[in-house]
């Protein structure tokens, strides 16, 4: 992880990057610490991937919801900088996002606005769910940065850093590319059984994978949309197709309706579909999450239980009604 990329000796106060000591390497790494001013720094951030095409900037917020200080930077140059003055560039943005019981100020990174913003193959939007994944997209900005120039917005949920479920093989790493959609592997096997599809991305399908680990769920296959933005319209329709007897396809996500992904998301699945689709989430609301931990787990379960019909667990606390 880029976030244990410098060891500290707490014997000898010495300091060790892994990175900068492979054998074969070809470029040099490193690393700087700088202020807590999200507008200055990404400022500057994209200041230097335009001058320095040739290298993969990345900056990271400390919640997503940081990038907020930031938002002048983004409208006015990240989304819109080559539509306005054909000025390149392969900043990446990461954006730890989703819902983990913090409150309104640390759970949403504002998906919503960066689709919004999203048009004439701006930028790129994603939400991995697997460390695979993520190693793969980097690998993928890695290799278009001359070829083909964008930003690219990350949502990175802190609470998969080491979850098993979000975890990878090392043969995953070595091979392999990153997928815009992927299908469910056991769904696929009795595909013709198969009467619900979940469509999700990013964190809140591992939280519905980890429901099928308590309690199977044959009949619903659960697949992931791990790009945003371009829409993967060839690939989704293809993985759509497999299931051929299913009733339903529906959009899961953990954010308010008002918010994430399904504003952008709703038109285009039904042009795919040809149907309209319905959505399970939170209620739209005005902050992006409560403060209450019953309340945040009882909401959590709702949307588990609604969308894999499994009963919820957790009836939540004194303020949940």
């Amino acid at each position: 992880s880029h976030r244990h990329a410098v060891l500290h000796s707490q014997e000898h106060e010495e300091r060790y990057v892994p990175l900068q000591h492979l054998s074969d390497s070809r470029a040099s790494f490193s690393i700087y610490n700088s202020p807590l001013s999200e507008s200055g720094v990404l400022g500057f951030e994209y200041g230097y991937s335009v001058h320095a095409p040739d290298s993969m900037v990345l900056w990271e917020a400390q919640f997503g919801d940081f990038a907020n200080v930031a938002q002048v930077i983004i409208d006015q140059f990240i989304s819109s900088g080559l539509a306005k003055w054909k000025q390149s560039s392969s900043l990446v943005l990461l954006l730890p996002h989703g819902y983990e019981g913090q409150g309104p100020e640390h759970s949403s990174a504002r998906l919503e606005r960066y689709l919004q913003l999203a048009a004439e193959d701006n930028w790129q939007v994603v939400n991995c769910s697997t460390s695979a994944q993520y190693f793969h997209l980097l690998r993928r900005q890695a290799a278009n940065l001359q070829l083909h120039p964008r930003p690219l917005v990350v949502m990175t949920p802190k609470s998969l850093l080491r979850n098993p479920l979000s975890s990878s093989h090392l043969d995953d790493l070595a091979q392999g590319t990153f997928q815009t959609v992927i299908d469910d592997e056991k769904a696929r096997v009795h595909a013709e059984n198969i009467q619900r599809i979940v469509l999700c991305t990013g964190k809140i399908s591992i939280d519905l994978f980890a429901q099928q680990q308590k309690e199977t769920t044959p009949d619903i296959a659960i697949v992931r949309v791990e790009q945003l933005y371009p829409f993967p319209e060839q690939a989704l329709k293809r993985v759509i197709a497999r299931y051929s007897n299913a009733r339903e396809v529906l959009w899961v996500q953990e954010e308010p309706r008002n918010m994430g992904a399904w504003s952008y998301i709703a038109p285009r699945l039904s042009v795919l579909t040809g149907e309209k689709v319905n959505v399970i989430s939170r209620p739209a609301h005005a902050s992006p999450a409560t403060g209450f931990w019953d309340w945040y787990m009882a909401e959590q379960e709702h949307i588990i239980a609604d969308a894999t019909h499994i009963e919820v667990s957790q009836r939540g606390g004194k303020y949940v009604h």
